[in-house]
């Protein structure tokens, strides 16, 4: 939301009202309060007949501080509220300082010092330690705006007419960039956008977004979290093209500042504030197929796809039936089609003893359709959202007259955890939840009526997903649940995983969807996934295969299509060649199973530290390279491992290497950073760079599936290694097993804990000769 006509005009039909002075600091128990009114206080008679500004700056923890300003205090402070410090909030006193240059509030690392003179308004965020500037609040930064602008004071005693949005204004520096705010398909770097932060079924190729998070990493070491669930307006460099301005409809906006210094800092506090990833199981890094969506499937067609990739050679952990498991309009009603499936707990058990599949899942959505067999009880027992006359809200998008699940009612959340017990007697093991942006906000009441209806839009997708994630959690053990979620907000990084929902079977389709998992990662998500392929459309056979490539390199891999399989003898009319379809899903699905012992010790550390596994954008890692900040074709996988898709029917790619030496997965083939770098590439590689200083520890050769023991007969690939390079081992329970740490005598220590035959490659790996001959350096 623009609240200027240019530099010097206010905008049409507003009044703008900023913070000129700080007329008064007081020290609070937690900090500052600043008194600010909205002209420069210079006698007596100023003080009358204007607005101020109460500014609470306060310590939250360690790098950490909160600022909230209100215009009128008495506002209620309605929820629905984030789960701030869902652990713990680490304790730190804080500490004020007074001197000439002003009052400085420090929260450990991080600072912010008001300026001493009362009539310059300059609140500047800094390390304690002095060596670094991060942002500041300068002259007419923090304002509050009505719409339309009243011509006389008294009209505001009644707002009824009126829009009242509280902003501020951060600086931002020459050369910074913004990052994050939730799963953006639009351009990586975010400044010169005008975002609104409000959950939508928009596919990847609007400016709508699945999952809004409230929250920005900037490229000077800081990020900002936003705390309100409801709608945030950001123009990030597009109002002022040197501040980024924030603002929400109300009487109250805070956000909280963190410091780094580095990025992966960053995401470590935030995750501190809004909660760390849950670990998720070994077998959900297997490659996961789909029934697709309005695709005519049934118990024979299911055993088709399974017993195909078999012989194809490859090996399916999870299969997943979408919508069409039930029947048409009778979404969610937890019932499975009896025509099509007549005894489906039968076929799900025949499935995992057949070793076809290990895992099934099936889709959800929080919406009840009318004609399905749970709408009575649901509408009868109260458990759906109700419109203010006590009419149960109802539509027919999507679903005829269908409601809407409202999780804010206890009983409404037990009913539906024992609908999923059912399934989970049954045999499913995971759930799709799907949907969960299209939340009304006008002439509803929730369960829970101190609620404001406008903050539950993005919030509910908290719920809804907390809800299934600890009934599968109830079940099957806490780091045995998994989802496969769509929507999301700020903290839902703690129900894993999540994926980047409707994007075409196109190339730039697919560079959206790469652009939308390096922006949620930013965001302490540490588990991403993409439909292969593409959902909307027809993939072209290459298309499909280097989306394969792409998608067996994320965290979490899925073949998943709209109204067209995704089994890839149905891509290419069955072609057996070793550039087929087939061939190229069965040789990323194998190099995927050889990865795990390395992706699952990275993957302890990632939701440890609320850092992304795959993709991690290039930043995080070489936060010092310039370059890295504006890399939005290319990621890395964990810390080690670098990956750069490819988009051309050609086969050739551009991407760049930091500082340092980089060595071919596919060929030991060493590059020299920092550069960009040019290559040709068949269908069975990509570049794929493993940094200097790395010990990569790989499965055996021809391993099926993701769960494995991950410290039998494995090759430990050694890569430039020096003196204490590392790597940590772990099971596939992901417990801790060891370290193996290059000593000073240039022997690999710890390696008593592996099992079976193990092999050391000294410069690299074991390569296939005959992928070597597929890749050109151009």
């Amino acid at each position: 939301m623009k609240f200027r006509d240019g530099m010097w005009l206010t905008a049409e039909g507003m009044r703008v009202e900023y913070a000129e002075d700080v007329y008064n600091i007081t020290q609070t128990e937690k900090g500052l309060s600043l008194l600010c009114p909205t002209r420069k206080i210079t006698r007596r008679g100023d003080t009358l007949n204007l607005s101020t500004l109460t500014i609470d700056i306060e310590v939250a923890t360690d790098g950490i501080i909160s600022l909230e300003t209100t215009h009128w205090a008495g506002a209620a402070v309605k929820g629905p509220h984030f789960d701030i410090f869902p652990d713990r909030q680490p304790k730190i006193e804080p500490q004020v300082k007074k001197g000439d240059g002003g009052t400085t509030l420090s929260a450990g690392a991080l600072s912010a010092t008001i300026h001493p003179d009362q009539h310059t308004f300059d609140v500047r965020f800094h390390s304690t330690d002095g060596s670094k500037a991060l942002t500041s609040l300068l002259g007419r930064s923090v304002g509050l705006a009505y719409s339309p602008a009243p011509s006389n004071p008294m009209q505001t005693g009644d707002m009824r007419d009126f829009k009242h949005c509280i902003f501020t204004q951060t600086t931002l520096g020459v050369g910074e960039s913004v990052h994050g705010l939730g799963e953006r398909f639009g351009a990586f770097n975010k400044v010169g956008q005008s975002i609104s932060l409000w959950n939508a079924d928009g596919g990847t190729s609007s400016d709508q977004a699945y999952k809004n998070v409230s929250f920005w990493l900037s490229s000077r070491g800081y990020g900002v979290f936003i705390d309100t669930p409801g709608k945030v307006d950001l123009e990030v460099g597009s109002e002022r093209c040197s501040r980024v301005q924030t603002s929400v409809e109300g009487q109250r906006l805070k956000w909280y500042i963190i410091y780094g210094p580095t990025p992966k800092d960053v995401l470590r506090r935030y995750s501190l504030l809004l909660g760390k990833p849950s670990m998720v199981p070994s077998w959900s890094f297997g490659l996961w197929l789909s029934t697709s969506f309005t695709t005519n499937y049934d118990e024979a067609t299911v055993n088709s796809f399974l017993e195909g990739m078999k012989e194809r050679d490859t090996q399916v952990d999870v299969f997943h039936y979408d919508c069409f498991w039930m029947k048409a309009f009778t979404w969610t009603d937890f019932v499975f089609d009896s025509e099509r499936f007549p005894d489906p707990q039968a076929q799900i058990s025949r499935l995992k003893k057949s070793g076809l599949v290990k895992k099934v899942c099936v889709w959800i959505n929080p919406y009840i359709a009318q004609h399905g067999a749970a709408f009575k009880t649901a509408a009868e027992k109260g458990y759906l959202l109700k419109r203010k006359n006590g009419d149960i809200w109802q539509w027919d998008l999507w679903q005829a007259g269908m409601g809407l699940v409202d999780f804010t009612n206890p009983d409404a959340v037990k009913w539906f955890v024992e609908c999923l017990n059912r399934l989970f007697d049954q045999g499913v093991d995971c759930i799709k939840t799907d949907f969960g942006e299209r939340v009304p906000t006008l002439d509803v009441e929730w369960f829970d009526t101190s609620l404001d209806a406008h903050k539950m839009h993005n919030y509910y997708a908290f719920l809804y997903n907390k809800v299934v994630y600890e009934a599968l959690q109830a079940r099957y053990g806490t780091s045995e649940a998994v989802l496969f979620a769509r929507s999301a907000c700020a903290g839902t990084q703690r129900f894993p995983l999540v994926w980047g929902g409707d994007c075409e079977s196109t190339p730039e389709a697919m560079a959206e969807s790469v652009r939308g998992g390096l922006g949620l990662g930013m965001c302490g998500y540490a588990f991403w996934s993409n439909d292969i392929g593409g959902f909307e459309g027809y993939p072209a056979p290459w298309i499909y295969k280097r989306w394969v490539a792409f998608g067996l390199l994320c965290s979490h891999s899925r073949l998943h299509g709209s109204s067209s399989y995704r089994v890839p003898w149905t891509i290419d009319n069955d072609d057996t060649s070793a550039e087929g379809c087939s061939c190229t899903l069965a040789k990323w699905t194998a190099l995927k199973a050889r990865l795990m012992p390395y992706l699952y010790a990275q993957s302890t550390k990632a939701v440890e530290n609320g850092w992304p596994l795959s993709l991690r954008a290039m930043c995080l890692e070489f936060p010092e390279d310039q370059t890295s900040w504006y890399l939005d074709r290319q990621f890395m996988i964990g810390d080690s491992l670098l990956a750069a898709p490819i988009f051309d029917e050609s086969g050739e790619v551009e991407f760049y290497l930091p500082k340092g030496k980089w060595t071919s997965f596919f060929t030991n083939q060493i590059r020299e950073g920092p550069g960009f770098f040019r290559e040709k590439h068949g269908f069975g590689s990509l570049p794929l760079y493993v940094r200097e200083n790395t010990v990569l520890v790989l499965g055996k050769d021809g391993v099926k599936g993701a769960v494995y023991d991950y410290n039998e007969d494995v090759e430990i690939c050694l890569y430039q290694v020096r003196h204490g390079a590392s790597t940590d081992l772990v099971d596939n329970q992901g417990n801790a097993i060891g370290t193996l740490k290059m000593g000073s005598d240039g022997q690999l220590e710890g390696k008593g804990v592996l099992k079976g035959s193990c092999t050391t490659s000294d410069n690299g790996r074991g390569i296939d000769e005959a992928c070597v001959k597929t890749i050109q350096w151009l």
